[in-house]
């Protein structure tokens, strides 16, 4: 019932989370000039217009049910790169806005979790605190898995404009072809092994971000 617990709150995390950064997709690509995504309806922090049935609400509650990690996705935010300012690194800024909003979003709950403790001294058991903890943690793992040069990933838009030469070319259609298989490939491997690397390189950000915060180790959750 605890994880089950710990998992309802993740899916409530997941939702506001995916919500922020898809809406910053959005809201980057109207600033550059591009109106594509708020003609879709997609300028928006309401929950609903970017709600994917399968990605945001079926995976993670078999996840919050089960009791294993919670994960999901939603709906891609449209864009007309030809609409933005600057042809090259216009859609690296769309794509990362993405996962920045997530790190902006860590640093305002860690913050939130520092009034909590040393100014209201709430228990670290609170609820709040929990939530807040849940929410920094589920920012902290979208942001860094967010910036993995795979395609669909927002980290493919950087390497992209980093390898905009001929000679790369090749190279960016195997991953824009190969990417999704590449990343599913990725995950599989890492949810069967006894070490998983993606487990860890997302449990070292999390605990890096609170010590860097003032508290341990995410206040034992993680």
């Amino acid at each position: 019932m605890e994880k089950i617990f710990f998992g309802l709150l993740g899916l409530g995390a997941m939702l506001i989370s995916l919500t922020v950064h898809e809406f910053s997709h959005a809201l980057a690509s109207f600033l550059l000039g591009d109106e594509t995504a708020r003609r879709a309806g997609r300028l928006t922090l309401n929950p609903a217009a970017h709600i994917d049935p399968i990605g945001t609400l079926l995976i993670p509650a078999i996840g919050a049910m089960s009791g294993l990690p919670v994960m999901g996705w939603a709906k891609p935010v449209p864009f007309n790169p030809y609409n933005l300012k600057f042809h090259k690194w216009g859609p690296v800024i769309v794509a990362l806005a993405g996962p920045i909003s997530n790190f902006i979003g860590a640093a305002f709950y860690l913050a939130m979790i520092r009034v909590c403790l040393f100014v209201f001294h709430l228990p670290v058991t609170n609820l709040l605190i929990l939530f807040l903890t849940i929410l920094a943690a589920v920012n902290i793992v979208l942001g860094v898995f967010n910036f993995f040069p795979v395609p669909p990933l927002d980290g493919s838009n950087l390497l992209k404009a980093l390898l905009d030469h001929p000679k790369h070319h090749q190279t960016l259609f195997f991953l824009e072809t190969k990417g999704p298989m590449i990343l599913f490939a990725i995950i599989i491997l890492d949810f069967m092994s006894p070490v998983p690397f993606l487990g860890t390189l997302f449990g070292s950000a999390i605990n890096f971000a609170f010590n860097l915060a003032g508290m341990p180790s995410a206040l034992g959750m993680f």
